[in-house]
């Protein structure tokens, strides 16, 4: 195998080490592809730098694959943007939380929040949450409880979603990896078929309903349960809660400005891609990516008429938002082109080679997938970046998965779930901030809170990923379902404290007997 030896591990041991030294992605990668590129040039550092930009960055911006990319990122920015300052959202939910009257619902009516609000992670916390807010006190659900629930359908369940920017991003560093090996393997159906191994984030979504319907907690989250339930008090006396900076949700907004968006969007979408077979047939990623890049313009231009003629916003602040929202992909932007360049020179240096050569015979491939998981959580966590994880995990995953004859979907499913692990637990992760935010909940209250949960979580998925290695197969998923189910059971048991399902009328009279006494 050709390779340049130990020397082939240098830039993407630079981008580790520097992204979890100063917790900035952009410049990791960059000095990644540059030390890689000084040693393909012979240390010349002027040479590197003008070959560099030549060859590895403006290469990554004229191909039309990676333009097709970029194009849709803008597009479904600008549609996020809008979906978030409309107040559609906000209004939906208020639809949901009106036959709320007991804590099981309130926490089901939020889960559900969470999920419907798919389209933007770091727009959840801040629509779903201030809206719940009032309900959870009302209720005497804690704020930490609050904090859980929206950042476990936040990250989770936006990296599950093919067609929206987490999705088109992770398939963008799939298809380079595919094309240099040779895969005939769409990027879309990669990303599907790798849908069930992403244990983590199943795992998180699936642990809300089950904590809310068993009413178990355990450790430090029913600590906090029981103390706004038997006192009142949202906070502990030493807590410092975040407090919301958004402004308030414009009168006028409807929950028509986010469910008729939406489906003019899949509309579009299966109108378009229905004539050549899809989703029974695969469709040219092309076509795929000029569908969904036309249904967001035409959602946008939707939700656009929608927020003027109820007078939201004029036409000229629609349009200001749409290009705000464009400008706030510029990051993700770079951070994949320096991506893709990160995994070309990689590939002129035979990173993944000598990876395999060191490896091969001492690595079985059924172990790289519990491998990855672990590798992916912990320079997540280090981090506070999932992106900046996938990034630099995928280019070295994909060709070991091939070479080693490691199950390659659970090997991306590996991936990315190490990255949102880590990325859950994390303090310095913008979720996890962003779920204290708006919740308006102590951050450090919150992640002491929800790491034993997510600890719970990731222990389960990295014994998944040791049966889905050997296996190959999605019933690994199901065991890991029946391993939580049981786990919690078993906690519940031994540790957990049973918060009873009060209603409304139930906190009104604990209320009226403090005051009598």
């Amino acid at each position: 195998m050709e390779h340049v030896g130990i020397l082939s591990l240098l830039p993407v041991f630079l981008a580790i080490t520097i992204a979890i030294k100063f917790k900035n992605v952009i410049p990791a990668l960059f000095i990644g592809v540059f030390a890689g590129v000084m040693i393909l040039v012979g240390g010349n550092p002027i040479t590197a730098i003008t070959t560099m930009i030549k060859e590895y960055v403006f290469t990554q911006l004229t191909d039309s694959y990676n333009a097709g990319v970029l194009v849709l990122l803008v597009f479904i920015g600008g549609f996020v943007g809008l979906m978030e300052k409309s107040g559609g959202a906000a209004a939906f939910a208020k639809l949901i939380t009106k036959i709320v009257d007991n804590r099981f619902k309130a926490q089901i009516a939020t889960w559900l929040g969470g999920i419907i609000v798919f389209f933007s992670d770091l727009g959840t916390p801040l629509i779903v949450g201030p809206i719940s807010e009032p309900l959870f006190d009302k209720l005497r659900v804690s704020r930490e409880k609050l904090a859980w629930i929206i950042d476990s359908t936040a990250s989770p369940v936006a990296v599950l979603v093919p067609f929206i920017g987490w999705g088109v991003y992770v398939m963008g560093l799939i298809q380079k990896e595919f094309e240099a090996l040779g895969v005939m393997e769409s990027d879309w159906t990669a990303f599907i078929k790798a849908i069930p191994f992403q244990f983590y984030p199943i795992m998180a979504v699936t642990m809300v309903p089950l904590v809310a319907f068993t009413g178990y907690e355990f450790s430090a989250m029913a600590k906090a349960e029981r103390r706004i339930l038997d006192t009142g008090e949202r906070y502990w006396p030493n807590s410092s809660p975040l407090r919301m900076a958004n402004d308030e949700v414009n009168k006028n907004s409807r929950a028509i400005l986010i469910w008729l968006p939406l489906i003019v969007l899949f509309v579009t979408l299966f109108g378009i891609l229905a004539p050549l077979g899809f989703p029974f047939k695969k469709v040219p990623g092309s076509a795929f990516r000029t569908a969904l890049s036309t249904g967001y313009l035409f959602a946008a231009i939707t939700i656009i008429s929608l927020m003027v003629k109820d007078k939201v916003n004029t036409l000229n602040e629609s349009f200001d938002i749409y290009f705000k929202g464009m400008n706030k992909m510029m990051n993700v932007a770079v951070i994949l082109v320096l991506a893709w360049a990160l995994g070309t020179v990689g590939k002129g240096l035979g990173t993944a080679n000598y990876i395999i050569e060191v490896t091969q015979g001492t690595l079985p491939g059924w172990a790289v997938p519990c491998l990855v998981f672990l590798i992916g959580a912990v320079m997540s966590f280090a981090t506070g970046s999932s992106w900046g994880t996938f990034a630099i995990m995928m280019p070295l995953v994909i060709p070991m998965a091939v070479t080693l004859g490691s199950p390659i979907h659970v090997c991306i499913g590996a991936v990315l779930s190490g990255g949102l692990f880590g990325d859950h637990c994390s303090p310095i992760s913008d979720t996890t901030i962003l779920a204290s935010t708006g919740a308006g909940c102590d951050h450090i209250d919150h992640v002491k809170t929800q790491i034993p949960y997510a600890l719970l979580n990731g222990v389960i998925s990295f014994m998944a990923y040791i049966v889905a290695g050997l296996t190959g197969s999605v019933t690994a998923l199901g065991l890991a379902v029946v391993v939580l189910v049981a786990s919690m059971i078993f906690l519940s048991k031994r540790f957990g404290t049973k918060i009873p399902n009060t209603t409304i009328e139930e906190i009104e009279r604990m209320k009226s007997q403090i005051k009598t006494v």
